[in-house]
């Protein structure tokens, strides 16, 4: 395609009741598309080679995990923007374009995240930006709220990787996703870093994205997600946090793991909780997580004191949000 400014790219782990849904609603938009196979099983990499020959396929022998595919993706990838969206989607038209016109006018913008709506409710908001607090929680704005309360452009902590788009030389400056979270906060994280040198993240509602959800882990709250969600809940804190930060917001962290405690012990899931806190550390003390800890710099402090603002504004922001 002459003039093609952006590439998307697809991760899919057994997702073929989903992807032919997927692809088709990309059929009439203006972007190079590649989907990364994580060594599906079910015959999706096969629906993609037969029905769709011109999107290019990545095949990887294994399930290496969420960050993992999408950085072969966007290795693979040459155009200015690089749009993130899952196998469980369906785009409306002019997805692309709204994204990449939000990027254009968007000044000092690292990332854009699409609209998400409920695909079986689609009166409702799925994830309209997501934010992070001090009490070490990620959050999703608008989830299962109306949709119409969130048609306004606004700034955001990090675009969900569910649907979104990212700045190629900005990522080439930062680093793509770390590959330790597997799967769960590794957008997040990502947000993170950007915020930390200097970017901004922005949500889009022109761009409109139906999400069924859940797809790859099979329900909203399981054993599988809530290990994982533990673990990289604590490396997030570990990696974007220096030292000085982590001691103020200590009593917030240590309140807010404490209420998530209970949340998954209630949903009988306590231990896959625990499970994880304890891999947490273990990460964070292992030589390849203090390899992609950020590390302080002078010079980002006035970012890293906006950043402290925000994670007490959000506290605020989960309640009302």
């Amino acid at each position: 395609m002459s003039g093609v400014r952006s590439t998307v790219v697809i991760p899919n782990y057994n997702g073929i009741q989903y992807m032919e849904t997927c692809l088709a609603s990309l059929g009439e938009e203006p972007a190079q598309v590649i989907v990364v196979d994580n060594g599906s099983t079910d015959g999706s990499r096969e629906l993609v080679q037969q029905k769709f020959p011109g999107i290019r396929l990545i095949a990887l022998d294994k399930n290496y995990g969420f960050c993992k595919a999408v950085n072969r993706g966007m290795e693979a990838s040459k155009t200015t923007y690089v749009i993130l969206l899952n196998n469980d989607t369906a785009v409306e038209p002019g997805f692309v374009r709204a994204l990449e016109a939000a990027m254009d006018n968007g000044g000092h913008a690292f990332s854009g995240a699409a609209q998400m709506v409920n695909m079986s409710r689609p009166e409702l908001i799925d994830d309209a930006g997501d934010y992070y607090c001090a009490l070490g929680w990620a959050f999703a704005a608008g989830k299962d709220k109306p949709r119409e309360n969130y048609a306004a452009p606004r700034e955001i902590f990090s675009a969900c990787g569910g649907a979104c788009i990212y700045r190629r030389e900005v990522l080439e400056r930062i680093g793509m996703l770390d590959e330790n979270h597997f799967a769960y906060l590794e957008d997040v994280d990502l947000g993170y870093r950007a915020r930390i040198y200097g970017y901004r993240n922005l949500y889009v509602p022109d761009a409109v994205v139906y999400h069924a959800g859940s797809a790859s882990s099979g329900s909203r709250y399981n054993a599988f997600k809530a290990e994982l969600t533990a673990r990289n809940s604590v490396y997030l804190v570990y990696k974007n946090m220096p030292p000085a930060q982590l001691l103020l917001n200590l009593p917030f962290l240590m309140a807010g793991f404490l209420v998530k405690q209970l949340f998954f012990l209630k949903k009988g899931l306590g231990r896959s909780w625990c499970k994880g806190i304890v891999e947490g550390f273990r990460l964070c003390h292992s030589s390849g997580g203090r390899e992609r800890r950020v590390r302080f710099r002078g010079r980002r402090l006035p970012a890293y004191i906006r950043i402290q603002w925000e994670l007490w504004r959000n506290i605020w922001y989960r309640l009302r949000f």
